[in-house]
This record gives structure tokens, C-alpha cells and sequence, in this order.
């Protein structure tokens, strides 16, 4: 599994190729997508899952269920 990059820890870097010191002045959530157009958006399970330990996500016309487990691992399930 690939790892996922950590935007915090490389600053965005403009068009002279310097690293941008108003783009890591700005919390994460502040900056515009633009600026990490191939980044994914990284979401913690606790954010989606506030009212329990799972969650149905509707994809397509279909429900998935996400659910963690007691060992902290993800399920998802059709």
C-alpha cells in the first residue's frame, strides 16, 4: 500500500520554485485545493463516524457499511 504524503511536511512550492511561506503559514483545512490538486483528502474515521463505529456510504446506488473494529482495523462491507 503506497504510503500518503504528508502536505504539512512539504510546503507547497510556487511557480519560482520556492516553498510558499503563505501556504505553510495557513492551517491545511484553510488552503485551497488548488494547491494540492493530486493530494487526496484525508479524513479521519472519528470525523465520519461521530455517533458510533460505523458508518453507510451510498456509492453508485449501492450502501457500503465501514466499520471499525476492536483492534482498530476497517471493514468495509456491501
Amino acid at each position: 500500500m503506497p504510503e500518503i504524503p504528508n502536505p504539512a511536511e512539504n510546503p507547497p512550492i510556487d511557480s519560482r520554485g520556492a516553498k510558499s511561506s503563505d501556504a505553510a503559514q495557513q492551517p491545511e483545512a484553510q488552503q485551497p485545493e488548488a494547491q494540492h490538486p493530486s493530494m487526496p483528502k484525508i479524513v479521519p474515521f472519528t470525523d465520519l463516524a461521530r455517533c458510533g463505529e460505523e458508518i453507510w456510504i451510498s456509492h453508485q446506488g449501492q450502501l457500503y457499511r465501514l466499520q471499525s473494529t476492536r483492534a482498530g482495523k476497517l471493514i468495509l462491507t456491501k
